[in-house]
Formats: structure tokens, sequence, C-alpha cells
């Protein structure tokens, strides 16, 4: 680069930071808003939130971006560039392209009505009645349905959904994912039948004992401190809290996760804790030589729901993994004395049609994905509405998993994601799924012996291959390149009914 180029590069790299910052600002206001805010400050923080969308919003879409951008890929100062630093541009430029795009009114519209939708939306699920959403998701509908349009015009793409699917996972279409899902879909509803005929049924009321909510947090710290979150020591990076839906939110060395403890399911918090700490660890592994750069993010939703679901599914529903941790667990509960290692390995792993997304089994998890994947095309395809999404719901459910939604609770407004306007955001945890599946296939290449050692207490040869492979590599590729890059294949659900075939044809017996 000539000495303009680099100046300008650097320049970006500069604004690029004030942005991050700014952004991982707003996201500790989330985490507060959904653990430690009062009741009464919904409206104040809905107000603080849209004025940092604003002024992030007038970072992203500061002229001298647009100009230091043709400064910096100019010919042939571009071609001088490295492979990161063009990565860097690009991702800037895509930023910088979307962003311009919007008017600063509607990014601070959406902001609002999130805050307000989401604090509507727990009001409405604990008095289970959705007409008390409805208004209020009606109108961030509205609001995303405008953004979506914006933005397939700057991403062209073929339709608003795709737009949206494209936030959480780059350059992948709702036309590349269906045929993907359908046959994932037909392959599940095999395995599903086996199980279902299978004369050797697990118990999965073992799981329902009483645990004190406090012994429940020591074992949430133990696993966590298990995989490498640390929470306790002086220098940690991390925290666990509680909230109504778990989540995770941070940047390298201030990432917390959530969980939600159940006195008689002691079972939810380990898993939902399981599964943040993927994500905590994926977000704290980033590579550090590209922090507040673009590049230094993670690559994308869906990679993210691999690792959270590979360390609460592949490792943490293992029975190598509970030969360890099951008998630490029972020092810190002594009710769970009597819990014995096969049974309680086959209940973790009971396959059972439920009508809770986040309480479903590895199974039919995906099935419930496949549902909102299919209601969020016709949303914006406008086949159906905020007035017929219940009824739409409720009869996806009886189809796929033939079950009774007895009320929008337990149905529609189970997830906080609409409320959210994460709109696309969905088929991210089924496209994990499906990236474990090839990644465990390369893993099982790499280090043939790693459950053996999983057995013995070492996470550490998997933890350093997922860092290695897929942490540090952080936001350098898009999806599909990435998995495409580590396994040698491109994106391909049979790996994935493999292991389940093969996990479950053991359990089950068939």
């Amino acid at each position: 680069m000539t000495t303009n180029s680099q100046l300008a590069y650097k320049k970006l790299l500069k604004k690029t930071k004030e942005l991050i910052v700014l952004q991982t600002t707003e996201g500790v206001m989330h985490w507060d808003m959904e653990t430690k805010m009062p009741p009464r400050a919904v409206e104040q923080r809905s107000l603080q939130l849209a004025l940092l969308s604003r002024i992030s919003h007038q970072l992203s879409t500061d002229p001298e971006i647009g100009n230091l951008l043709k400064l910096v890929t100019s010919k042939p100062d571009y071609d001088a560039l490295s492979q990161i630093e063009k990565r860097n541009v690009y991702l800037i430029k895509r930023n910088y392209d979307e962003q311009t795009a919007l008017p600063e009114e509607l990014v601070a519209e959406i902001a609002k009505q999130q805050t307000i939708a989401v604090n509507t939306w727990k009001r409405a699920k604990n008095q289970k009645n959705y007409s008390i959403l409805k208004p209020e998701l009606q109108k961030l509908i509205d609001l995303t349905k405008k953004q979506a349009d914006i933005f397939m015009k700057v991403k062209q793409t073929a339709t608003s959904y795709d737009a949206m699917i494209d936030a959480y996972e780059p350059r992948m279409t709702a036309a590349q994912i269906t045929p993907i899902f359908t046959n994932l879909q037909n392959g599940l509803k095999k395995l599903l039948e086996k199980i279902q005929g299978s004369h050797k049924q697990s118990d999965p009321s073992l799981l329902h004992q009483t645990v004190p909510v406090d012994a429940q947090q020591r074992i949430a710290t133990e696993l966590a401190q298990t995989l490498g979150y640390d929470v306790t020591s002086p220098n940690a990076a991390g925290r666990i809290d509680e909230t109504e839906h778990p989540f995770t939110e941070g940047y390298y060395d201030d990432v917390r996760i959530t969980t939600h403890y159940y006195p008689d399911d002691f079972a939810s918090s380990i898993f939902s804790v399981l599964h943040e700490t993927g994500h905590a660890i994926y977000d704290q592994n980033l590579n550090p030589e590209w922090k507040y750069q673009p590049v230094g993010s993670h690559c994308s939703m869906g990679v993210h729901e691999s690792q959270s679901r590979f360390m609460e599914n592949i490792v943490g529903r293992s029975k190598e993994f509970w030969t360890g941790q099951l008998p630490k667990i029972k020092k810190i509960a002594p009710q769970l004395q009597n819990l014995k290692l096969d049974p309680f390995i086959h209940a973790v792993n009971n396959v059972a049609s439920s009508k809770i997304r986040i309480e479903s089994d590895e199974v039919t998890y995906n099935l419930h994905i496949i549902i909102r994947f299919q209601l969020e095309q016709d949303l914006f395809q406008d086949k159906v509405n905020v007035d017929e999404l219940p009824e739409a719901w409720n009869q996806k459910y009886k189809q796929l998993l033939g079950l009774t939604i007895e009320n929008d609770s337990e149905g529609v407004m189970q997830d906080t994601h609409w409320s959210s306007g994460y709109f696309g955001y969905f088929p991210s945890y089924t496209l994990g799924n499906i990236y474990d599946g090839q990644l465990l296939t390369k893993i099982e290449l790499d280090i043939p012996d790693w459950r053996q050692q999983l057995s013995v207490g070492n996470l550490q040869n998997i933890t350093i291959w997922l860092k290695n492979h897929i942490h540090n590599q952080s936001n350098l590729f898009d999806p599909a390149e990435l998995i495409t890059k580590v396994t040698g294949k491109a994106l391909d659900a049979k790996p994935y009914l493999k292991y389940l075939e093969e996990k479950y044809g053991s359990l089950y017996d068939f």
C-alpha cells in the first residue's frame, strides 16, 4: 500500500474500534435489562437504547468512511493488502453500504420498539394472553419489514427474508436452506419412528428430583469452570446470572451468560449452562490479535450455535462426560446420591415430542426450528399475519410433532426472538447442528480417542481443536466457506444424521 492508503486503512480501523466499543456498551445494557434493571425503568431504557442505536448508526454512516474506503480500494493499492486486511475492508464496506441505506429514524424506531416489545412479551407470556403482545409485535414486524426491504436491495438478495437471514448467516438463503432442512426432516422422521418403536425407553422422571436453587447455582459454576469458562477467579471474564430465557452477551474479556433454575428440574439449568458456556468460550477465544477489528468478530450465528450445541449435546449429553462429572454434582447436591450413570444418561437423552423448543431433545429439536423457519417465510411473504400466527403455529405443531398447544405461552409466545426483532435467526440453530455433524466427523479423524480422553476428564485437546479450527478463525471467512475449509466438505446434513443414528441406536437398542 502507498502511504495514503496505509493511513486510510488505519483510520478505518480506528473508526471501527469506536463503533465496536459502542456496540459492546449497548450489549451490556441489554444484559442489564434482562437481569438487574427494575421494572419501572423500561421506558427510560428504551430511550437510552434508541439513542445508542442512533449514535451507532451515525458512526457507521460517517461519510469519511466512504471516502476512506475509496482510497483503500483504489487500484493497485488494494491488491497489496493481506487477506486479513482485505477481509476487514470487505466487512467495513458491507456494514457501511447497509447502514447508509437505512434512515436514522428507522434505526431508532426499531431499537425503541424492540425494547417495548420484549417487555410486553414478558407480561403477555406470564398472563398467557397473546392479545397483550399483538399490537406491539405488529409494530415491530412492520418496522422490520421496512428494514428488510431496504436490505434486500443493498444486499441484492432474492427476497426480503433472505436479507434477514444474511444478517445472521452471511450469504445463506432460504432457497439453499430449504432442501437441506427437508432432507434433515425426512431423516429425523425415520429415526423418530425407530426410537418410538423401541422396547428400551428411558425414565425422565428421575430428572425431577428437588434440588435447591443455591445448589444448582454451585453446579452451574462447577460445569462452566470445567469447560474453561472462568467465573470465580480474580481474572475472570465471565459471570452467570438468572433470567427467564437463557442467553449469552459479551465480547472477548467480558462475556456473560444467564440460565434459569427450576427447583424440580435440575437438568434444565445444567444444559442451558453447558449451551451458553459453549457460546461464551467461542466469544472469549476469538483471535486476540484481531480484537476491535471486523475480522475479530464471530463468523455467524450458525457457527456460534454449533459451538454452544457441541458443548451442550455432543460433549454434555455423552456418557464419557458424565463419568467424571456426575460424582462432582452429587457432592454438591446430596439429593442426587442415588442417581446412577446409565439411567441418567438415557434420561438426559430421552426423546419425546415437547411443546417447548429449549426443553426438546436432539432428535425433535430441529423440527421446532423448521416450524419457525416456515412461519418466518410465510410472514415475510404475507401468507400469514400477526392475527393468524398462533393458529398457524398450532397447526404446524400438530402436523410435525403431533402436539396440541393449550395456550399461546407454550405456543407462539414461548421464544423471545420475534419480540426482539430477530427474524431470520432461527435457521442458525439447525445450521449449527448440521455444522456440528461435519465438525465431529473431522474431529474423530484428527483425535480418534477424544471420547476416551473425555471419560477421564480431559477436555483440553477437544477445546484446543475447536479454538484453533473455529474460534481463532473468527470472521475471516463466511460460514459455508469456513465449514468447507475445516472439513473439506460442503454443507451437508448427512454427517449429523449419522451421529444421531449411532448415538440413539445405542441408547434405544436398534
